[in-house]
């Protein structure tokens, strides 16, 4: 087990972590969501001992976590940049840390060949880094850590630099990878700032904003029931869209030619002031809507993001295929209430349309 207890950092008066607490069991996947900044790689060294933190504990099956020191202490990372040593080949890179680890030639041989296995690099243990293209060296990265057998494994943000074709593939193959051979005995923790990445991968999620984790729990969880309208919109790409309301007479009252109707059960919600969320595919453009002005059309893949705004309240959509919208357009637009989210005027959870999470 892994336990994290109000781990603090500043550094020149900035808060890079603040009362972190956790808990991370063998077998289990972590993974941490949150904006560039927000303290996740700072926490990452901490786990590793590359960073010193303030004040606070972490300890590991009950020793103290901060005495051990970094050669000793049996964790692997990757880091979002393509860190390979170029003067060697493939293998040599792999090969490298255990040399330093004093393990046999045999035992060199046997681990090297399984993670280039594993990270589907057959064939290239003689190719020099530079001759290989980005996402090869990123396997190469992760095939030392692989062969390091490591109980705990840190991945920072390892695909954010690929391309969108290789990081979609990579990503599935990594998720595949660490289902097979780490949620067995080891703790994997997986960064990233993208909320899709984040429940591909699932498991547990930390939520992570200014150096607090704001919240935490199974990956679903958190997407269905956000604490608060900041972990709305973290959790969510586009963010989620919030409007502050008014509850009266069984609709929300946004603005002037802006009232929403309460989904069927509002159990809970009092009337008065509050803050309603809804995601961004939860709006359509269609007939018969509320008139919105189109600020910004973004082709974005398969979908279109679009930027809308009636007087001084303004959302973003997104809708499947590509749509041909203008600037400056006026569109219809229906927002699907049955998925509403109530937040207080404190921006915490009130009524999920998912329901209670019990």
């Amino acid at each position: 087990m892994l336990v994290g207890d109000k781990i603090s950092l500043e550094v020149g008066g900035e808060t890079h972590l603040s009362d972190v607490s956790f808990e991370m069991a063998p077998g289990g996947l972590y993974t941490i969501l949150g904006r560039t900044l927000a303290g996740k790689t700072t926490l990452l060294k901490s786990i590793a001992g590359l960073t010193e933190f303030d004040s606070g504990a972490l300890s590991s099956s009950g020793q103290d976590f901060t005495k051990v020191p970094v050669w000793q202490r049996n964790v692997a990372m990757v880091y979002q940049q393509f860190i390979n040593y170029p003067h060697f080949n493939v293998f040599n890179n792999i090969a490298f840390p255990l040399r330093k680890k004093g393990l046999s030639k045999d035992e060199i041989q046997k681990r090297v060949a399984r993670s280039i296995e594993q990270v589907g690099l057959e064939g290239f243990e003689l190719r020099k880094i530079q001759e290989l293209s980005g996402g090869q060296q990123q396997r190469v990265a992760l095939a030392r850590s692989l062969a390091k057998a490591s109980k705990i494994l840190l991945l920072d943000e390892p695909l954010v630099n690929l391309d969108y074709k290789l990081r979609e593939q990579l990503r599935e193959e990594l998720k595949d990878l660490i289902d097979s051979e780490f949620n067995k005995d080891g703790i994997v923790v997986y960064s990233t700032t993208d909320p899709l990445e984040a429940m591909q991968f699932g498991g547990t999620l930390l939520v992570m904003d200014e150096g607090r984790i704001i919240q935490q729990g199974p990956a679903v969880d958190v997407f269905e029931h956000p604490a608060t309208c900041r972990v709305a919109e973290i959790t969510n790409d586009p963010s989620m869209n919030l409007w502050p309301a008014t509850f009266t007479g069984g609709q929300f009252h946004i603005a002037e030619g802006i009232d929403l109707p309460a989904p069927a059960d509002t159990s809970g919600v009092n009337e008065g002031a509050c803050i309603v969320g809804f995601r961004s595919n939860d709006i359509r453009i269609e007939a018969g809507g509320l008139e919105f002005v189109v600020e910004l059309s973004e082709i974005a893949g398969s979908e279109t993001i679009i930027h809308l705004r009636r007087g001084e309240t303004g959302m973003i959509a997104r809708v499947e295929g590509v749509v041909d919208l203008k600037m400056n357009e006026v569109v219809p637009v229906k927002i699907n209430t049955d998925w509403l989210y109530i937040f207080g005027t404190d921006e915490t959870l009130v009524k999920s349309p998912f329901g209670s999470k019990d």
